[in-house]
Parts: C-alpha cells; structure tokens; sequence
C-alpha cells in the first residue's frame, strides 16, 4: 500500500515530535489529519480564549487540507478534545463550527479531559 504523508510548511512542524500533520492513504483520496490546536507556525499559542484557539485549529485543518487540494467541504469526522477548565466555555467553539460549516456539518464527538 502507497501512502503519502503531508506536512506543510504553512503549520507548525510537527515532525519533531514524531508525527506528520496528515497522511493519505489508497485507494481513493482519504486523508487523515493529527489533531490540530490553536498555535500558529511557530508554535505560539494564539489568542488568550478557546474562540481564538478554536479558529486557529481550524484554519490549521484547512491548511494541511490545502495541501492536497482538499478544503473543510471534505471533513467527514471531527474528534474536539475539549480541556475541563474551559468546559463552560463551549458556545465560541460551537460558533467557530457553526461558521466554518454552515451547511451538512461533519458529526463530531466532543471529549472534555483533563489536561492536553
């Protein structure tokens, strides 16, 4: 089996920790993503709230998506792990999502843990 991974530039290198940012798998054109958070190329936090934080990932996603000349339109699952402290803090993230997926939004599965 052929596989390609994806790592762009235009999102933080995650090689150093041991992962690629994404990896496409035959037959067919399905990609699969590592999770993405809200820090920037370089590796900087962005923002000090989770609506800040939530943007940044998903324009993380559509970058890496760009890569191979996908957009959010191909998302077909989405896993939020959500930290405990913000729990109470779900509207901005159920915003960012309601704008980047106006129309058949992909089912998502939202964890709260303790820490990430």
């Amino acid at each position: 089996m052929q596989r390609k991974v994806i790592n762009p530039t235009s999102v933080f290198n995650s090689l150093q920790y041991g992962f690629s940012q994404a990896l496409e798998v035959p037959p067919g054109r399905r990609i699969m993503l590592s999770g993405q958070v809200g820090v920037d190329a370089e590796e900087r936090t962005v923002g000090p709230g989770i609506a800040e934080q939530t943007t940044t990932a998903l324009d993380n996603i559509e970058k890496v998506l760009a890569e191979v000349g996908g957009n959010l339109a191909d998302v077909i699952m989405l896993r939020l792990y959500i930290v405990e402290s913000v729990r109470e803090q779900q509207e901005p993230i159920a915003q960012a999502l309601r704008e980047r997926f106006p129309h058949n939004p992909p089912p998502s599965s939202w964890i709260i843990v303790s820490g990430l």
